[in-house]
């Protein structure tokens, strides 16, 4: 008995010692904020894929070479300075029978472009006239924003302020003062804000409502409560 109520004795000596020896566990509050800004897009892309199929690989590629130069000047003369023509991919294919070995019987080629236009209001006929001057496919238009920056640091710093505020909400319900920022994460995405389509108006060129473009900032913030 005399033994165990020293080692009780000893237990009770350390427990209360050893917070002394060891540091003290960070205490901070966490809080998440969004902001979110609405804004026009300025820009448009468009691409358009050109397919050749023939006999051979040099006849493939002399047509699909033919066909995409005319592409790409029909749509520098809609574009001009307004925007830019760039190239996505091309390639160069064998086709294959269904035998057994397989057999090529021709090849394929693919050219794709992309096309920007900063003039939005032209987007529906940047479509028309690409596919009216050869291209066998039409992808887009990919809404976006010349110069998002702006837009960015608008939304972050919504998103900073809600999440100071809400920091702040924390620490006076649980009676505590903030002290210094211990950290800040941010997270931001841009997409295209859904249009509500009534009836479609009639029209000669392919109707695209540009809409708007949603920025969205995430800010997690981290501050240590005062001592």
């Amino acid at each position: 008995m005399k033994r165990t109520f020293a080692f009780a004795i000893l237990w009770l000596v350390w427990t209360a010692a050893a917070p002394a020896q060891t540091s003290q566990a960070p205490r901070f509050i966490r809080a998440f904020g969004e902001g979110v800004v609405s804004v026009r897009p300025d820009a448009g892309a468009v691409s358009f894929s050109v397919v050749t199929q023939a006999a051979t690989a040099r006849e493939a590629a002399d047509q699909n070479a033919t066909r995409t130069t005319a592409l790409i000047e029909t749509l520098q003369q809609l574009i001009g300075s307004n925007g830019e023509i760039k190239t996505l991919y091309y390639s160069l294919s064998p086709n294959y029978n269904r035998d057994n070995p397989p057999a090529i019987i021709g090849y394929t080629a693919v050219n794709t472009i992309q096309a920007t236009i900063y003039d939005l209001s032209l987007i529906g006929l940047l479509i028309d006239t690409g596919l009216q001057a050869g291209a066998n496919r039409a992808d887009g238009p990919r809404l976006s924003l010349r110069n998002d920056e702006e837009a960015r640091a608008q939304a972050l710093r919504l998103a900073g302020q809600k999440a100071r505020r809400r920091a702040e909400a924390i620490a006076q319900g649980v009676s505590v003062r903030l002290g210094s920022v211990r950290s800040a994460e941010e997270g931001i995405s841009i997409r295209p804000i859904a249009v509500e389509r009534g009836a479609a108006p009639s029209a000669t060129t392919t109707p695209i409502e540009t809409g708007a473009l949603e920025v969205r900032a995430t800010v997690t913030l981290e501050m240590d409560i005062a001592q």
